[in-house]
């Protein structure tokens, strides 16, 4: 793999951050990507790894990195769209516009984007990191304890639907585009009350971002397997 181009969003920190030590570590070439460069770019260097400056929510930035990437790579073969937000509690439409516009439509801008770089890859990969609590089925279920959430859980469930439309269509050029759930990490989202590290979050990741050519497309995967949608 000490040919494989691989970016990811929201690196800086957290489980982000994970997946773009253990893609390094695995011999990539990886692009840690965030928003703001005070902490982009002193997480790249102590990760050894190419700092880029990025706003999943700004279509202007989204464009620059893509060209960034053309310019130095000519190509990308792995995109992790990793950056998150949970919006808090607000359950009204600005609250719930803000999360979507960085899980839902900032996926959609990266996609979009960096498509073209993708089919120059030999073994093209997308990793969209989703949430259980997107599953439909959790949500209607005696186990979901949440309180009342119109951002976040929705909007992963929005996630994984934008994810299985653009299997269906990029997997027809063998772009291979799968959503996964690192589980409940102790990382800032939630206060750091999680019972699993970041590095235990990235693991999924890094394993569907690495996956084969005989590998699925357009699935929902854990550490344990498929998730029900």
């Amino acid at each position: 793999m000490t040919d494989t181009i691989a970016l990811v969003t929201g690196a800086n920190k957290g489980i982000g951050r994970e997946i773009v030590a253990q893609l390094a570590a695995r011999g990539m070439t990886v692009l840690l990507a965030g928003r703001n460069p005070e902490l982009v770019e002193p997480a790249a260097a102590d990760l050894g790894v190419r700092p880029v400056i990025l706003d999943v929510t700004d279509d202007a930035s989204v464009a620059a990195a893509a060209k960034l990437v053309e310019a130095e790579h000519g190509r990308l073969d792995v995109l992790v769209n990793n950056a998150g937000i949970t919006g808090g509690r607000g359950n009204d439409v600005a609250s719930v516009q803000k999360v979507y516009d960085t899980n839902v439509f900032g996926v959609m801008r990266m996609t979009d984007a960096f498509a073209p770089l993708l089919r120059r890859s030999a073994h093209p990969r997308i990793v969209n990191v989703s949430s259980t609590v997107g599953s439909l089925g959790f949500m209607g279920s005696p186990d979901n304890q949440l309180p009342f959430l119109l951002g976040y859980p929705t909007s992963k469930t929005a996630l994984n639907a934008v994810t299985i439309q653009y299997a269906r269509e990029l997997g027809k050029e063998g772009i291979k585009v799968n959503a996964v759930c690192p589980g409940f990490c102790a990382t800032d989202l939630n206060n750091f009350r999680g019972h699993r590290t970041p590095a235990q979050g990235a693991e999924i990741a890094v394993a569907m971002a690495t996956i084969g050519d005989d590998g699925p497309n357009g699935g929902f995967f854990d550490e344990n397997g498929p998730v029900a949608w």
